[in-house]
């Protein structure tokens, strides 16, 4: 095995270790000798690839955020071939996958806002909308202005509805809570895409 690819395969094994620490005692639990133990690698190892504990966890973070801008995202591939709001309850679908498929990282979330106040994460949901609206495009965006209310914007349209599911399946699948709304979560896929559509009101 060449240099390059060893020093590559062993960097990926700090970051596996590291996500699966992380996501689960969290950020200041973990020790930069649990993560070489876990990585089957020496700490001068660690060190050699990432100068510090903090700078692993945002490789993670960003490694999360590249993703999310990739086809391997079901969330992103959702956004990129539906036409919203058509396409609602496979927007539904495709939140549900992405947490189970990106569990870990999803907690790396949570630990980033109870142990550093959000201070990683800021950039990437302060930027949210554009991204969407770069996934949907401009002629989709324009289609959709057609079909909503004149003073609902498709942006927000479209992030309120990400939120609603993500929320949800936050709930389900990363707080390990069944059926948090005491239904299928088929089920209540359709109840959110119909709120989101038609509101509550009669």
């Amino acid at each position: 095995m060449q240099r390059e690819e060893k020093s590559e395969r062993s960097r990926r094994q700090v970051l596996d270790a590291a996500l699966q620490l992380f996501s689960h005692q969290g950020f200041r639990a973990t020790t930069v000798r649990e993560i070489s133990e876990g990585a089957g690698v020496s700490t001068g190892n660690v060190y050699h690839h990432f100068p510090d504990k903090e700078s692993i966890f945002r490789s993670l973070l960003d490694e999360f955020w590249r993703i999310t801008e990739t086809k391997r995202y079901p969330y992103t591939r959702a956004l990129s071939i539906g036409q919203f709001p058509d396409n609602i309850e496979q927007l539904g679908l495709a939140a549900r996958d992405s947490i189970r498929e990106f569990k870990p990282y999803f907690a790396l979330i949570f630990v980033d806002v109870i142990e550093f106040e959000g201070t990683h994460i800021r950039k990437f949901y302060g930027g949210l909308g554009q991204r969407f609206g770069a996934f949907v495009g401009e002629e989709a965006l324009g289609t959709m202005k057609q079909r909503l209310r004149p003073s609902v914007s498709p942006i927000s349209a479209l992030l309120i509805a990400s939120r609603v599911f993500f929320n949800y399946f936050t709930i389900e699948i990363l707080f390990n809570v069944p059926e948090p709304f005491g239904n299928p979560a088929s089920q209540i896929i359709k109840e959110l895409s119909d709120i989101v559509r038609n509101g509550i009101l009669m």
